[in-house]
């Protein structure tokens, strides 16, 4: 029965008929759909020949949750879904006409219900149809994964909300088919591929920036998701690089950040040529271009100088503050040989970077701490205590950065691009990965979205005002680091209270002893300020701000200490790109919907017609005449899908114009290339000019007359600087040139003046200052040569050669 002709706007009404039970129950569910909420088969009623005479469809929260009758109560229980929901269809039917009549109905709901996008993870939604397991079977059989068969249905689907299950079945799914060969070029490739974006949303934005020779080196990109989210989510960044992830070992730079269920958000991504300072000024300016130049308040990297004198040039005001991962990992590498057994160095760092608040304590410690182990003339400690207000608890509690003290979410997400991609991937491969990554961090997104409305809040204290005020706004993540904040100030004390006209100072502590907190309370304004600066650093309120505010009366949290980023309505305005245009996330969500509802019965249609010839001839002549009714009807229409825009030929492709920085239209001559290699491979740099063999016996010979009359070796810088410079991880200074030079145990340093090394180092390499301690040449230098990295780099792979 075709149950859309029942009512005009799908909503059922009593008197509605259907032929058979489960017309009324797809109705009824596809009511469901479109409202949001998820329905549930409650009783029916059968005669003595087993015919259903009468059925009820409620609401899957009807009822209440049952309570534990044991002795012990469990350790762990669920969340209670169920909020005594009355919304029910009841059918009965008739004998007069066998058919089923709706008797009764309701259809207010008291509860909050799911949005659209989460309408595919509700019960009565989630049907994986006989098509599409078909689908999975061939799959399996040609030797794909259960995960990779289910990602290809999600593919067909325009999306993985579209398919009709929930993303544990979408992990057998392949999204997408692997391109081996690039048709139009790598460069054509690529910006067809960013024009066939924008095409699809106008938001999508995307640059790429061209050296002197007119190639590509760096590349940048954002889509209007990735806009949307910085809107709401980019006060706190993070900025990191990762390697490996494509053919020319181009790192990577993702700008991320965490929302409302501190989930990982991507606001854009970057592959570098190289991590220069001037690399590094272009994307971080790219970035706020793209973001209509809306600068973070706070920025999380790595220790990387190039890093940091990029930031302070483009986002002057934005705090920079330093990764305590990386910080411990360096703190490890520099001073490791300082350790001694039952050492006391490692753990009073760790106190000077997380635990005092105070910057007298914090300064008396390390000064006890460098003087117990005799490193005052460390270099390396001296100029991390110089960047302390980058990185120490005492100077950054006032810091907004929403709890983050690392870039463990770069990291993360490194780790998920890297389980994603391949090194023999083409940029267009990598590019489409790379959205498998961003899809996947949205459905997680999606799927906590679907949770906080399924689930209740699990209040500790159910008869506390502030408490259940909190669990109706906050998101569930954030409502429980809310909840253990009151139950701290459960355990604070007043000590002393100072009047002063409408300021009252409090001094607080937990009973059982800590530090004592003075909190200020105006009376006027209602305000409150607390000296462990919680608030202004996680925009939580902290345990000694809640007790003052339970003794002079306050129920609820104020309006101006709820962070809007923290709530449950999060995401509420709209968003606008820098053409003042609105962003949408996912402009064919119409056309999903439509494909969402026509995919299944196509393929019933097609699955039933293919077990005989004769009912395949009948499909294949209806369907011809179908596809010309609709293309005659498309055609007529103003609305035309963007399959239907012109595309660009392949000569097209590869003359697509950039516009420069100076405003000129040029072609792309093409990508960079980078030099690089696996892990088995050496690079020769341009000094290494003479031929393999004829370097190697000369070494020889000088090596055996050496050692046959004892006498000091000599070995040029050029030879040390490519024997030195031959692993990765080999580190080179110019302290250890003047020192020491490869050759026999007998060999004696020559006298190489350390000025002149520092200068014939500089043009022989171009190695990280930080990670190698090699003298580097400056930014315009690196861009204009390629020289020997200690990573292995090399201008060309013709000069390459095994270990």
């Amino acid at each position: 029965m075709d149950c859309s002709k029942l009512a005009e706007d799908g909503t059922p009404e009593l008197g509605m008929e259907f032929n058979i039970e489960d017309d009324a129950y797809q109705f009824y569910n596809k009511y469901a759909f479109k409202m949001g909420f998820s329905v549930r088969k409650d009783y029916l009623n059968k005669d003595k020949d087993g015919v259903t005479t009468s059925r009820r469809y409620s609401c899957c929260k009807e009822g209440v949750k049952r309570k534990y009758e044991g002795d012990v109560m469990p350790k762990r229980t669920r969340a209670p879904t169920k909020t005594g929901c009355g919304a029910k269809m009841v059918i009965v039917l008739f004998r007069g006409t066998m058919k089923y009549r709706v008797h009764d109905i309701v259809l207010e709901h008291n509860h909050e219900l799911h949005i659209v996008q989460c309408a595919h993870i509700m019960p009565s939604q989630r049907k994986v149809s006989e098509a599409q397991g078909f689908q999975a079977e061939i799959s399996e059989d040609a030797g794909l994964s259960l995960k990779q068969s289910h990602e290809l249905m999600g593919k067909e689907a325009s999306g993985m909300g579209n398919v009709g299950y929930t993303r544990e079945d979408l992990k057998r799914y392949l999204r997408t088919r692997r391109e081996r060969s690039l048709k139009y070029g790598e460069a054509g490739s690529m910006l067809n591929y960013f024009q066939e974006q924008t095409l699809e949303n106008p938001s999508f934005f995307h640059a790429v920036q061209l050296d002197c020779e007119e190639q590509i080196t760096n590349i940048f990109w954002a889509d209007a998701g990735m806009l949307i989210d910085y809107k709401f989510f980019g006060d706190v960044v993070t900025f990191d690089t990762t390697y490996k992830t494509n053919k020319e070992y181009r790192p990577l730079g993702v700008f991320v950040g965490f929302n409302q269920h501190r989930q990982i958000v991507i606001f854009g991504a970057a592959l570098m040529y190289d991590e220069t300072i001037d690399s590094f000024k272009w994307v971080f300016g790219t970035f706020l271009e793209a973001m209509c130049g809306k600068r973070p308040s706070t920025i999380l990297t790595d220790q990387d100088h190039a890093m940091a004198a990029a930031l302070s040039v483009v986002m002057p005001e934005t705090f920079h503050g330093l990764c305590t991962f990386h910080i411990r990992r360096n703190f490890m590498k520099h001073l490791g040989n300082h350790y001694k057994e039952n050492s006391d160095l490692p753990y009073m760092f760790g106190a000077c970077m997380y635990e005092f608040e105070e910057v007298e304590q914090f300064n008396r410690v390390w000064e006890a701490m460098v003087k117990k182990h005799n490193l005052e003339n460390n270099e390396w400690l001296s100029g991390l205590y110089r960047i302390r207000d980058k990185w120490a608890r005492c100077m950054m509690k006032e810091r907004w950065t929403a709890g983050m003290r690392s870039t463990q979410l770069s990291e993360s997400l490194n780790a998920a691009i890297k389980n994603h991609l391949k090194l023999d991937h083409d940029l267009v491969q990598f590019f489409r990965h790379f959205n498998r990554v961003v899809d996947e961090k949205r459905h997680n997104e999606l799927i906590a979205e679907y949770e906080m409305r399924q689930k209740l809040p699990m209040v500790g204290l159910r008869q506390t005002p502030m408490l259940v005020h909190a669990s109706e706004t906050y998101s569930p993540t954030v409502f429980v680091a809310f909840q253990n904040e009151y139950g701290e100030s459960t355990a604070m004390v007043i000590l002393r209270q100072q009047d002063a006209a409408m300021i009252v100072e409090f001094a607080v502590m937990r009973y059982d002893g800590g530090p004592e907190r003075i909190v200020v309370f105006n009376r006027n304004d209602l305000s409150v300020r607390c000296s462990c600066k919680k608030y202004e650093n996680e925009g939580i309120l902290c345990g000694h701000a809640l007790k003052v505010f339970d003794t002079v009366g306050i129920k609820i949290i104020p309006p101006e200490y709820i962070k809007r980023r923290w709530t449950k309505r999060a995401r509420a305005g709209d968003c606008f790109d820098r053409r003042r245009r609105e962003v949408v996330a996912d402009p064919k969500i119409m056309i999903s919907t439509r494909y969402r509802e026509l995919a299944p019965a196509m393929i019933k249609v097609a699955t039933r017609a293919a077990m005989s010839e004769d009912t395949s001839k009948v499909a294949i002549t209806v369907i011809s005449d179908l596809a010309k009714r609709v293309e005659l009807l498309l055609s007529e229409s103003e609305e035309q899908p963007l399959q239907n825009q012109k595309n660009l030929n392949m000569e097209e492709r590869d003359k697509i114009e950039i516009v420069n920085e100076m405003g000129e239209a040029v072609v792309a001559r093409g990508i960079k290339k980078r030099g690089g290699g696996k892990k088995s491979r050496v690079m020769r740099s341009w000094i290494n000019k003479f031929d393999r063999v004829k370097r190697k016996s000369r070494l020889s010979r000088t090596t055996q007359t050496t050692a046959s009359e004892s006498e000091p070796t000599s070995v040029s810088i050029e030879e040390y600087m490519f024997m030195g410079c031959r692993s990765s991880t080999d580190s080179v200074s110019t302290h250890s040139m003047s020192q020491t030079v490869n050759g026999p145990p007998n060999a004696i340093a020559p006298n190489i003046d350390e000025s002149e090394t520092e200068e014939r180092a500089a043009l022989l390499t171009h190695c990280d200052v930080d990670a190698y301690h090699v003298f580097a040449p400056s930014p315009q230098g690196r861009n204009n040569t390629q020289g020997l990295q200690l990573r292995a780099d090399v201008a060309s792979p013709e000069n390459e050669i095994d270990e």
